[in-house]
């Protein structure tokens, strides 16, 4: 029996724009929402088309960057425009043959808890927008990836990184928030990607209210400082590490 690979269809649809094909579209599917397409032309945006919080996160990086999830490469694009060392990194084959043929230097597939090589040094700002902290998942997840990036910091290093609270798809007709507080956290919704007459797997996404952030960040040992939020209620947050995380004290 042969086993088939989940399709990248965020890849093949970043290769057909690429290629020419200026309509490829692909379509969202998620628990909590409507179906919503998603233009491939999106990732391809330049510097005054990018929303201001990117525009702003891409003004307080620092020294060597590493950019996670980076699509099409477009915040690459415009860091080494500005003379930065960066190093771009999707989980995506597709999106990382993209990223190269637009002249991304340092371009790889990476999962998101992958360890550095031992040849490569840490670095000064880990990027991630686009909602880039969803690339977590759950709560359980960001745990996870805030002890790991620690070790993908220079000393002094930081993360920049956007989320947003959709509390508001829990909002019934008067306004009251509905959901079940006895079953996962609100923001961790599930999501698929159609592109074509192909459907990929699930996979969850995180979106994390600034609160919990807050206190998810001071467990890990990080200060978390919100240094912007858009009319929709995304927000941009540095984490900057500030000591050992809680559980590396806790007895084993």
């Amino acid at each position: 029996m042969t086993t088939l690979t989940a399709p990248d269809l965020l890849g093949q649809a970043l290769l057909d724009y690429h290629r020419g094909r200026a309509a490829a579209t692909l379509t969202v599917h998620c628990n909590a929402a409507d179906d919503e397409p998603l233009p491939a032309a999106y990732f391809f945006r330049t510097l005054l088309q990018m929303p201001a919080l990117e525009r702003r996160a891409l003004d307080e990086c620092r020294g060597r960057v590493l950019d996670v999830g980076a699509g099409a490469g477009c915040h690459a694009l415009e860091l080494q425009s500005r003379h930065f060392e960066v190093k771009a990194v999707d989980v995506s084959a597709g999106a990382v043959q993209v990223m190269g043929a637009r002249g991304v230097r340092a371009a790889a597939r990476h999962d998101l808890y992958a360890p550095l090589p031992p040849t490569e040094r840490p670095y000064d700002t880990v990027l991630l927008l686009m909602n880039g902290l969803g690339l977590a998942g759950t709560l359980a997840g960001l745990d996870r990836f805030l002890a790991h990036a620690r070790t993908l910091l220079a000393p002094g290093g930081q993360i920049l990184a956007t989320s947003s609270d959709v509390s508001y798809l829990y909002e019934d007709e008067d306004g009251a928030l509905v959901f079940n507080l006895n079953g996962p956290y609100y923001g961790e919704i599930e999501y698929t990607l159609s592109y074509q007459d192909r459907t990929g797997e699930p996979f969850p996404w995180l979106f994390i209210d600034a609160a919990l952030l807050n206190d998810a960040a001071a467990a890990a040992g990080y200060q978390a400082d919100f240094i912007d939020e858009d009319a929709e209620g995304q927000y941009l947050v540095r984490l900057t590490p500030v000591g050992p995380a809680e559980a590396a004290n806790q007895p084993i």
